[in-house]
């Protein structure tokens, strides 16, 4: 790309790009969660999406991951066929006359709002931590994907912001394996093969710093840095996991490293931190248990939270609801598994589809979650021209309610 056209991408994306650090409560200000969800009792299907997926040439075409917005109004799903739709949630869930949605049903609830087509396989998607959709300038979510730079994309319009583009040796764009906004939101981190690359969201085009995973005498974190998480409590920390079955904790100001944890089976592919930033949770491709560390001791582990995963390579995600205290995760036997964080116990499991739950998503503040599920499937030659006739429960999405006690509540 030409100088000028770079100066001419920078003086765009300038002028689009106005997220200045906001308090915390402003995705959350006047929201409550219930002070005690009924996980005992099986939430009902609120909205459920599959058709729109096998439209074009893929019928086979399958959910790979689902996030919600930071404010809720809205969650985005990532799919084999490159592609990212955004789904709004009618009236921010608050309506009272909600009908449970079967998964039967041929039509789906409603259209994706969205929909944006990036070039290859999409690696990883995060929000803008500060999105809000009163604020049209904060509603973007950056992607990465296969021989691509990171992508910042308007989530009103579908529009490209910007992109933040990292070289290698030989100055060539090379991809990121993972991408994460800091807590402020004034940086983008993103994995590289041994490489964590620090970008400023203010600056995009190839201005970055680069620290290695590595130390002078080869100690750190190999591999594919596959995750990275920052901890919510403001200690100044991020984890990154690695495809080399290790999780490292890092100071996010120089990326200075504090420890690297070891006991994964596999490679890496999520990590999250708990809402007080005390323990930290690790899951793995081709790996049964998500793993609870207390980073203030990170001597061993805490507890195993079992989920079946022992048979796919695909990445299966987890969450932590608001308040802190469950943990839910997919599976590839179709359950979301919901687990006490205070005592590692399963609390629940409920049945999602009839094919593995690679994406799990809580709401921010409601009594909700969202699922995605699917995998690939191979046709025999002598059926290549007849259609996998797949249900309405294989490679979809659906929104879920809990119930909960109405009376209870309390300020997140």
């Amino acid at each position: 790309m030409g100088e000028e056209e770079r100066q001419e991408e920078n003086q765009q994306s300038n002028s689009q790009i106005e997220l200045t650090e906001t308090s915390e409560s402003t995705n959350q200000q006047g929201h409550e969660w219930p002070l005690k969800i009924k996980f005992d009792v099986p939430p009902y299907r609120t909205y459920h999406f599959h058709k729109q997926f096998r439209t074009g040439p893929n019928p086979n075409n399958f959910l790979k991951g689902v996030k919600w917005s930071p404010d809720g109004s809205c969650f985005l799903t990532s799919s084999e066929d490159n592609t990212l739709r955004l789904f709004s949630l009618p009236d921010n869930g608050s309506s009272d006359h909600v009908t449970a949605c079967s998964s039967a049903s041929e039509e789906d609830s409603y259209k994706a709002e969205l929909v944006v087509s990036e070039g290859e396989s999409v690696y990883d998607f995060c929000w803008y931590p500060y999105m809000s959709a009163s604020d049209p300038v904060t509603c973007v979510f950056a992607t990465t994907t296969r021989d691509h730079p990171i992508h910042l994309w308007d989530a009103t319009s579908g529009l490209l912001r910007c992109t933040y583009r990292a070289y290698d040796a030989v100055d060539e764009i090379t991809a990121a394996f993972s991408v994460s906004f800091n807590p402020a939101g004034t940086k983008v981190f993103a994995g590289y093969n041994k490489y964590v690359r620090v970008f400023d969201v203010h600056r995009p085009g190839r201005d970055f710093a680069q620290y290695s995973t590595l130390q002078g005498n080869k100690e750190g974190q190999t591999g594919i840095i596959s995750a990275i998480a920052f901890c919510p409590a403001h200690t100044g920390m991020l984890a990154t996991g690695s495809y080399s079955q290790t999780t490292a904790i890092y100071r996010e100001d120089n990326m200075e490293l504090l420890y690297v944890l070891h006991g994964q089976e596999g490679g890496v592919t999520q990590v999250q931190f708990s809402k007080d930033g005390n323990y930290l949770y690790t899951g793995a491709r081709k790996d049964p248990y998500i793993m609870c560390w207390d980073i203030r001791k990170a001597v061993e582990v805490v507890y195993k939270l079992y989920r079946s995963s022992e048979d796919t390579n695909q990445r299966i995600a987890f969450d932590i609801e608001s308040s802190g205290r469950h943990l839910g995760t997919g599976g590839q036997d179709g359950l979301v598994h919901i687990y006490d964080l205070q005592t590692g116990q399963w609390v629940s499991g409920f049945q999602v589809a009839a094919d593995t739950v690679n994406g799990f998503s809580f709401h921010p503040f409601l009594p909700m979650a969202t699922t995605s599920s699917g995998h690939r499937r191979f046709q025999m030659p002598e059926d290549d021209n007849e259609d996998l006739h797949l249900r309405g429960d294989e490679n979809c999405a659906s929104v879920w309610s809990f119930s909960y006690d109405f009376t209870a509540g309390e300020q997140c």
